[in-house]
């Protein structure tokens, strides 16, 4: 399918490529915390018949330096862009920290009708990196709306990693360990997906050693079922923190944090994933 491609003039950094003949269909496309412009992942979709706009989102002009109250109107105005253009069904495509804000988009924006979160959470986390102020400390939300800071559950700094130093680390047990440290603050922090819209489809690992995002995704799946609400889940027990979707290059390992699985389970999920997601965009 022949597609175009071209770097929309908005409020943020981004990437639209859409199929040549237009697209009823559009995702916003949104990395994890690489803070990259995922184009490889917007033109595979392209190509399938869906346009596809990948952004920065932090790290940017304007933007915060780390994933530090990122407001989320960064995300509903991908929303705006998508429809501006004709897209009649949108969809939020987030992977690790941007499926943590695909699922608080479609939550406060009801424009959003299917969310694909891939290594997701079930909770609002704290800062990955500093603020605007050039700070990571003390801990803060991720995200922000409408000016007010979202709750959240801080990580445990007493946690030390194991294994050889070095190296890089699986983190998974620090997740793990805060979520444990700071479980009163669960029923606030949780991501109300059983008040989204939305159609939902989750997509995990179960050896994903970032963080533990098959138990979060089986969470947010029964808060959905419960609430008679639309999810599907898609796991594979040997596969990691980052799914590899057909005709997608392998990432580059990591110098600093070990995410799980291998390139031929993570490639078997993304495989596997692959016909839902397109049926779940496509409605």
């Amino acid at each position: 399918m022949d597609i175009v491609e071209r770097e929309p003039a908005g409020p943020w950094e981004g990437f639209l490529a859409a199929p040549a003949r237009g697209a009823d269909v559009g995702v916003l496309v949104l990395s994890g915390s690489s803070g990259r412009i995922e184009r490889e992942r917007a033109r595979l979709l392209a190509r399938q018949g869906i346009a596809a706009l990948a952004i920065r989102w932090f790290g940017g002009k304007g933007q915060p330096p780390g994933i530090c109250e990122v407001p989320l109107e960064t995300f509903t105005a991908g929303v705006g862009l998508l429809r501006d253009g004709g897209a009649r069904r949108i969809g939020v495509l987030g992977l690790s920290k941007g499926a943590e804000a695909a699922l608080l988009t479609a939550v406060c924006e009801p424009r959003v009708d299917v969310v694909v979160a891939l290594s997701p959470t079930s909770l609002v986390w704290c800062n990955v990196g500093p603020g605007r102020d050039g700070a990571d400390r003390p801990y803060r939300s991720s995200w922000t709306w409408r000016g007010r800071p979202l709750p959240f559950v801080p990580m445990d700094d007493s946690w030390t990693p194991a294994g050889p130093a070095g190296g890089p680390v699986a983190i998974r047990g620090w997740y793990e360990r805060s979520e444990r440290t700071f479980a009163e603050r669960w029923p606030a922090a949780a991501i109300p997906v059983e008040t989204a819209r939305a159609d939902l489809l989750l997509v995990a690992g179960g050896d994903d050693e970032l963080w533990p995002s098959l138990p979060h995704a089986e969470r947010l799946a029964e808060r959905r079922r419960a609430a008679g609400r639309t999810v599907r889940l898609i796991a594979r027990a040997d596969a990691g923190h980052r799914p590899l979707l057909p005709g997608e290059s392998l990432p580059p390992p990591s110098p600093r944090l070990r995410h799980g699985g291998t390139p031929e389970a993570d490639a078997l999920l993304g495989e596997a994933a692959w016909p839902h997601i397109l049926d779940a965009l496509r409605g």
